[in-house]
């Protein structure tokens, strides 16, 4: 047996792809049909005469038979090149309709966005990068749910988001990341309260030990919190926004642990004050996440892309 009929092996046999001439070269056959002409064809198809010429002796040597006839007044299709042309033309058109198929389903995709994300995230950070998706993709409806980092994983999981951001310490299981921004957590506390008027900094076990207003379980601010002081008093008040703990600590209800990205209007304008903690690091990475294995595409990679920037 030649080294040939070990590679190829007898008709019918391996995968198909290694026996049927691929889309460009019967595109080419088809074109040579059409215009009567091999330069004709390589110039219709962006390619040159040579180049051309190679594809359809490729083409003869893969099938086994002779396709053209060349002569100075043209080329002309043989018996069989003829028949290979009426079946390359199914082929190519049933390539077409795969394609404007899977450019619908890519449309379809790309008219809407999912997004889910943590609060202070959503509050804070994603209008401005929608805004900015919104100038580069007018037509796609975006849909956003914002929710503590536990819910942000569940809604990914059950495939009713494409995206999701997140403030925990760590990648939810089942999702990959990528980290986007880093944010830092401060104390604050309304004017009126006994911190405000320190002149030390707090120290972390007064601040672990003092019942304080929090996020409800599951939230990223609670849990990198939660993990820096090794444990929390029993919370004074439990909300489920970062809005309504800010709302509540403004009253004077109470200090509380927020992003610095959510308080720096309130401290502008001294509605809050910031209280210097020290023995305790507060930072906290900001991370997109995904299902594991599927990487965003579309709208969702375009918007990872802004995050970015």
């Amino acid at each position: 047996m030649s080294n040939a009929d070990e590679q190829t092996g007898p008709a019918g046999t391996g995968s198909v792809a290694h026996r049927v001439p691929d889309l460009g070269a019967l595109e080419l056959l088809l074109a040579v049909a059409r215009l009567g002409s091999l330069g004709g064809a390589a110039r219709e198809l962006g390619i040159t005469q040579p180049a051309a010429s190679s594809r359809i002796r490729s083409m003869e040597r893969q099938l086994g038979v002779a396709l053209v006839d060349r002569s100075p007044r043209g080329s002309r299709l043989t018996d069989a090149g003829a028949l290979v042309t009426d079946w390359a033309r199914r082929i190519v058109e049933a390539a077409e309709a795969f394609d404007v198929g899977a450019q619908a389903l890519r449309d379809r995709r790309d008219s809407r966005l999912r997004v889910a994300a943590s609060m202070t995230i959503a509050e804070y950070l994603l209008p401005g990068w929608l805004l900015a998706l919104r100038a580069q993709r007018p037509d796609t409806a975006v849909s956003l749910h914002a929710g503590n980092s536990a819910a942000v994983a569940e809604r990914l999981l059950s495939d009713e988001a494409d995206l999701g951001f997140v403030e925990g310490l760590s990648v939810p299981a089942g999702l990959d990341s990528a980290v986007i921004a880093h944010d830092r957590l401060i104390v604050v506390t309304a004017p009126g309260h006994a911190w405000a008027r320190r002149r030390r900094s707090l120290a972390a076990e007064e601040l672990a030990s003092t019942p304080l207003i929090l996020r409800e379980e599951g939230s990223g601010t609670r849990q990198v919190l939660d993990a820096a002081l090794g444990g929390l008093a029993r919370p004074l008040i439990e909300l489920s926004s970062t809005t309504a703990v800010k709302a509540a600590v403004v009253s004077g209800a109470g200090p509380a642990v927020l992003s610095e990205l959510a308080v720096g209007e309130e401290l502008a304008m001294r509605r809050l004050v910031s209280v210097p903690v020290e023995g305790v690091a507060l930072a906290r990475d900001l991370r997109a996440v995904w299902p594991t294995g599927h990487r965003p595409t579309g709208p969702a990679r375009d918007l990872l892309s802004l995050t970015r920037g």
